[in-house]
């Protein structure tokens, strides 16, 4: 993670110098605000990155002599099939057209949202890792 803290870190950089010149000759509020959450979400990036290789060192693809094996094993639980995605992706596609054509679609669009991410998220409580 090493590397990804670095690349994120001289990204995040970029974004900084590019965000400082472009309010001092340009001074227009759209491109100032987009490049101020660039470097925003790069630095988050870094700094996860950063963290996670304080926290736990190399990982295997970081040393040069680690064999492929290290790696093997258990990635995580993913589920077979689920109906929730679904229903996720049409609240959020109610919530988009809400924003166009009213508040009642959007709290309609939040209900159908709410339901879809309650259930991916409860929907295998206690059955993890079996």
């Amino acid at each position: 993670m090493k590397s990804e803290a670095y690349l994120f870190a001289g990204v995040a950089v970029f974004f900084l110098v590019t965000d400082v010149a472009y309010i001092w000759f340009a001074r227009e509020p759209a491109g100032i605000a987009a490049l101020s959450v660039s470097f925003l979400m790069a630095s988050v990036i870094a700094f996860f990155s950063f963290i996670n290789y304080r926290r736990k060192g190399l990982r295997p693809e970081d040393r040069p002599g680690s064999e492929i094996r290290e790696r093997t094993g258990r990635v995580d639980f993913f589920p077979p099939h689920s109906r929730h995605p679904v229903v996720t992706a049409v609240g959020a596609t109610v919530v988009a057209n809400g924003i166009v054509y009213g508040i009642w679609l959007i709290l309609m669009g939040l209900g159908i949202l709410a339901v879809g991410l309650f259930g991916m998220v409860f929907q295998y409580n206690g059955r993890v890792g079996g």
